[in-house]
């Protein structure tokens, strides 16, 4: 019964690995994956260099490539939330970012490392100071404001948190 159990183990997780993910399926989309191949973004450094060289504290590389073939993908990124639009409540459009302080504390990354997201029904306030799972469509969209230029718009289904 053994060889018999773990051969129908094997079998199963063969099929599994192999399945095609379905169209309605968030895929998993890690921030590298929104830079094109041979492009190399500039290094993040921290808040003391920013201090110490001020004249350097300005968003890089506004003209960074896109991935246009993400274009209208369902995806499901990790990231922080940099609150933009909301109320005292929840927050319904934010900019999401992959490290910590990313806008805030340090100068926003390239516009390929810049999601914004539209989330109508709004996250709680309090579950936008941790890292978050967001899912949704994502577009290549170039949009400027005040806080950074971004190079891809999200409308998401769901904002969880990570943890």
């Amino acid at each position: 019964m053994s060889k018999w159990f773990n051969a129908l183990v094997w079998a199963i997780s063969a099929m599994l690995v192999t399945m095609p993910v379905q169209a309605d399926e968030y895929v998993e989309t890690q921030w590298k994956e929104l830079v094109p191949e041979g492009y190399k973004p500039p290094p993040v450094r921290s808040q003391a260099f920013y201090e110490a060289n001020p004249e350097l504290a300005n968003q890089p590389e506004l003209d960074a490539p896109m991935v246009e073939s993400l274009d209208g993908k369902k995806i499901r990124i990790p990231g922080y939330v940099v609150q933009l639009e909301g109320d005292a409540d929840k927050v319904t459009q934010f900019l999401l970012v992959p490290y910590y302080g990313a806008c805030v504390h340090v100068p926003p990354p390239p516009p390929n490392q810049i999601v914004l997201v539209d989330f109508p029904q709004g996250v709680k306030y309090e579950d936008t100071f941790d890292a978050v799972w967001v899912e949704g469509v994502i577009n290549v969209e170039r949009v400027e404001g005040d806080v950074a230029v971004v190079g891809y718009r999200l409308t998401a289904a769901t904002v969880k948190s990570f943890y």
